[in-house]
């Protein structure tokens, strides 16, 4: 038997519907702010227990390459916070094949556990998502 108060049933209202929501990152760690914002999005969005997923594609690859510098830039590096995503439960993370050979990484390049797929694999696994966000 479920919990009520005022005819209102608790476990109904505790349980969410819980979203596929994909992050696409799609440009370089520094010199604007989409990185760190889609960071920022990833980690609220894990928060509310939602199903979140994160791609890197083109100059977004660049986000995950371990030993980033930014003194020269006079910004804080925020590469370390990728390495807190499996504490939100976010391991889903997914490489562009073609983004990371085009660049001269590999797996080992990269500060955090990474699934490469092709552009096909990624569409796919971009259609079977309840939301996209792209930055």
């Amino acid at each position: 038997m479920n919990e009520t108060t005022a005819g209102i049933d608790l476990q109904e209202e505790t349980s969410g519907t819980v979203k596929k929501f994909m992050f696409v990152n799609r440009k370089a760690p520094y010199g604007t702010v989409y990185a760190l914002e889609a960071l920022e999005v990833v980690l609220i969005s894990a928060a509310f227990d939602q199903d979140v997923s994160m791609v890197f594609i083109d100059d977004g690859v660049y986000e995950l390459v371990k030993g980033q510098s930014t003194k020269a830039i006079d910004m804080k590096n925020f590469s370390p916070a990728y390495r807190a995503l499996e504490g939100y439960d976010v391991e889903k993370l997914y490489v562009d094949e073609a983004s990371l050979k085009a660049r001269g990484l590999t797996t080992e390049s990269l500060l955090v556990p990474v699934e490469v797929l092709s552009s096909a694999q990624l569409a796919e696994l971009m259609d079977q998502q309840d939301v996209v966000i792209s930055f």
